[in-house]
């Protein structure tokens, strides 16, 4: 973050469902204040901005683009806001103004030397749009097949109710600091919000500020395919230039689900509960069917328009699209993500589990499980 050296402390899921509602702070964005004639109505993404290019011919995308800034926007589209892709006037006045009373709760925390939650979940719910999701256009993700629905139900984290903790196999993959799960590591969370892109001839890496950076080669469309049994929590990336656009093909994403046994066996889930208006739980499973067209597009010297199209067949009964509007801020700093060096909870969970469970037993079923 900006401010603050972000580890994660691993909290209770409460705390930080609680933080998902913090109100919208100060970040740099490139705010759309002028609503479209149609608000029903998405605008195809504009093609007409020549961007630099790089001493190699590439259009030049290097630079920060932190997403704090619409960290707050929801993946899913509130039911108030119907069929529209964007706020209204009024709705929008509503917006900024609590934007702007953020701005000043985060002034006095500065002001008194006294960093508050709020620094923890900046950002500002820049721009008029309703959702991330633009595909289906109802603002909403498409329905689970009845396998995902089974996994799901049977799936287990930290943030599952009632669950009781025995191994690390009870634990998702982003509690154990492994992996926020792909394509969730590109959407906001609730805070590390930064992304950094570097280019050299022949290959694009997106840093990310939180668990994970991608390499990816700049290929042929028809290169060979990987091997279907190898896999990556990221996934296997690959691209190429379509104009000015780049386009990223992932695949042989890390599959599996929440309800196996098998430590090896479960996935990072491709929506994670920290993005605003994601799925509870982090128990979407991964086939190996799924796969993400990602397509980045500067529309001008300091914004990119990126879109990811996700597709699982065996998860979800239509693919579905997000589109981010990503603001350049060279000024934005990372800082070490530490997360392995402070994360007890693993640890903690299972012994107050299992605490738990023999404060429940009964005195003979404690003098047999002691063998007396």
């Amino acid at each position: 973050m900006k401010r603050l050296n972000t580890i994660r402390t691993m909290m209770a899921g409460t705390m930080l469902a609680a933080m998902s509602l913090a109100a919208p702070g100060v970040a740099p964005a490139a705010a759309q204040t002028a609503a479209p004639a149609d608000l029903t109505k998405l605008p195809p993404i504009p093609k007409d901005y020549q961007p630099k290019k790089t001493a190699w011919g590439d259009p030049d995308l290097r630079g920060t683009w932190p997403i704090d800034n619409i960290a707050s926007l929801p993946m899913q589209r509130p039911a108030q806001f119907g069929d529209r892709f964007f706020l209204n006037d009024e709705e929008f006045a509503q917006r900024q103004e609590q934007a702007n009373r953020s701005d000043q709760a985060y002034a006095a925390e500065d002001k008194n030397n006294t960093i508050g939650m709020g620094h923890w979940v900046e950002s500002d719910a820049s721009g008029r749009r309703t959702s991330l999701l633009v595909d289906p256009a109802n603002g909403q993700l498409p329905a689970f097949t009845e396998k995902a629905k089974q996994l799901m139900a049977a799936g287990r984290s930290s943030w599952t109710p009632n669950t009781k903790f025995n191994w690390v196999t009870d634990f998702d993959s982003w509690d154990r600091c492994i992996s926020r799960g792909f394509p969730a590591s590109m959407f906001p969370f609730r805070y590390n919000n930064g992304i950094r892109v570097f280019q050299s001839p022949g290959y694009v890496v997106i840093a990310l500020e939180m668990l994970g950076s991608r390499v990816i080669p700049i290929v042929d469309k028809n290169s060979p395919a990987w091997p279907q049994q190898v896999e990556q929590w990221l996934g296997h990336s690959v691209g190429h230039w379509e104009g000015n656009t780049l386009v990223i093909e992932t695949t042989n994403i890390k599959s599996g689900d929440g309800a196996t046994t098998d430590a090896f066996a479960r996935n990072g889930s491709p929506l994670n509960m920290a993005t605003l208006g994601v799925p509870p739980f982090n128990v979407i499973p991964t086939s190996k069917q799924a796969k993400v067209t990602e397509r980045l597009t500067m529309t001008g010297p300091d914004s990119i328009v990126y879109e990811a199209t996700y597709s699982d067949p065996e998860v979800f009964t239509a693919p579905w699209t997000a589109r981010l509007d990503w603001t350049r801020n060279d000024e934005y700093q990372f800082f070490e993500y530490a997360c392995h060096e402070g994360n007890v909870q693993v640890r903690n969970y299972i012994n107050a589990s299992r605490a738990g469970t023999l404060q429940e037993l009964t005195e003979s079923q404690v003098e047999s499980e002691s063998g007396q």
